[in-house]
């Protein structure tokens, strides 16, 4: 797979505090890439390398197998946390002013602005001033001028922010249709279940250093611990834990059933197939319930910050 952005050995210093060290990512070509870490890690620093505003003190950022330049700063759109529209303008003034900043030509962008605007059903906002519209309102003005120039690679930092859950949603389908369409993403957020719906591969940044970096089943299956979840009915509970202890680590498993079972995790020894442990399973009790445990991208990112405090 073809890498759109590589990044190269990256460090970045203010005064004596480091906000990057050393650190290298590679973002394949039509992927949705999440960069992920607490705050203050040093993503936003990483975001401003990429988008040229600030330059690192070690290393270098690569764009299509070239070194980044000024020049790409057309192939960039970038939506960033704290939203930057000039709220005494009005939208459609300054969304055609945008789209010409990114050297669209100002009929281009009407016709493109049209399509936007018609498609998010706001073509009545046209003459209304940023400060007029509600934080979500302008969220979705600042996420079509971000998108308005079809760049090779978007910047999401926080996309959701602001919005209700329908309006999210919408943003959601609209992220993923532009990478069906071919655009690569980078997607900055805290809200790991949206990591968990959208992100092909992820990389995790605390205080500075990058912790892991991967395609995301590929970081599960690293992390994953060979335990099942089952759920169990029998006539005799005691005897099938007591068949259990003897081959298997187990304890108590918590999720919510409509039905009174025997709720346990077991973590299978090395050489110990699924298909043992289901066999003997079904042997001592019904069987309600089987599932591997698979960590998720909120339970590996707990693991690795703990571990590097």
């Amino acid at each position: 797979m073809t890498n759109l952005l590589e990044v190269k050995n990256v460090s970045k210093h203010f005064g004596s505090y480091t906000a990057l060290n050393n650190v290298s990512l590679t973002v394949p070509e039509g992927s949705i890439f999440g960069l992920l870490g607490p705050n203050g890690a040093g993503k936003t620093t990483l975001i401003r390398i990429i988008n040229q505003i600030t330059m690192p003190d070690e290393g270098e950022v690569l764009l299509g197998q070239e070194r980044l330049q000024p020049k790409h700063i057309k192939d960039i759109g970038y939506l960033p946390e704290e939203r930057g529209l000039y709220k005494s303008m009005k939208v459609g003034e300054q969304a055609l002013y945008l789209a010409q900043l990114k050297g669209l030509s100002k009929n281009e962008a009407k016709e493109r602005l049209k399509y936007w605007f018609d498609k998010f059903e706001i073509s009545h906002w046209w003459g209304k001033k940023i400060q007029e519209l509600s934080k979500g309102m302008a969220q979705k003005v600042q996420f079509i001028v971000t998108v308005l120039h079809r760049p090779k690679l978007l910047i999401f930092d926080e996309p959701f922010s602001g919005f209700d859950p329908v309006n999210a949603n919408v943003i959601k389908d609209e992220i993923l249709q532009l990478k069906a369409e071919g655009a690569t993403i980078i997607f900055s957020t805290h809200r790991m279940e949206s990591v968990e719906e959208l992100c092909d591969h992820i990389a995790l940044i605390n205080k500075s250093n990058k912790l892991l970096e991967g395609k995301l089943t590929d970081v599960k299956r690293q992390y994953k611990g060979n335990v099942y979840e089952v759920g169990l009915k029998s006539d005799n509970d005691r005897l099938v834990l007591d068949q259990l202890k003897m081959k298997f680590e187990i304890e108590n498993a918590d999720f919510k059933t409509i039905e009174d079972q025997l709720k346990l995790r077991i973590t299978l020894n090395n050489g110990t197939s699924p298909n043992e442990l289901l066999s003997l399973l079904t042997s001592q009790a019904q069987v309600l319930r089987f599932n591997e445990v698979i960590p998720t991208v909120n339970e590996i990112f707990i693991k690795n910050v703990s571990e590097n405090e």
